[in-house]
């Protein structure tokens, strides 16, 4: 892929033109890329006291009778937004949902176990162990290319 920018005063608001034979899946992950929405803050509660999380410390997210939970290094947090509300804020690259109650971060993840038939055990940083629900299989072993 080639890759050109042109400086020009007129622009005072970057246009970003795509040159290209036909659109392949990397087109449009770049077009995602570059349309979604710069990062919201993720705002977790616990004790009454309110903290910005960063993405880059959740381990994981899931939802328990009604409530969606964010669990870090230091400890879990209540989620005022829904599951699917939290997937579409996290970064598609790194975020992946396994099932319909919970979302992982794959770069927290210390293995995944595909011996189970129709199902991925997965062991999580923080020691936790869960599992990816047949639904969402195909999808996950496409992001990680196998």
């Amino acid at each position: 892929m080639e890759i050109e920018i042109k400086l020009d005063p007129q622009y005072k608001i970057p246009k970003i033109i795509i040159l290209t034979e036909k659109v392949t899946e990397e087109i449009n992950t770049i077009t995602e890329k570059l349309s979604e929405r710069s990062p919201q803050f993720i705002s977790g509660f616990r004790d009454n006291i309110l903290k910005i999380l960063e993405q880059d410390e959740i381990i994981r997210i899931y939802s328990n009778s009604g409530r969606v939970i964010a669990v870090t290094e230091d400890g879990e947090y209540y989620l005022r937004q829904r599951l699917y509300e939290m997937e579409e804020q996290l970064d598609s690259s790194v975020f992946v949902r396994i099932s319909n109650s919970e979302i992982i971060n794959l770069k927290k993840v210390k293995s995944f176990d595909m011996s189970f038939t129709g199902t991925i055990c997965v062991s999580m940083a923080d020691s936790a162990v869960t599992y990816a629900s047949r639904r969402y299989v195909s999808k996950i072993k496409k992001k990680l290319g196998v």
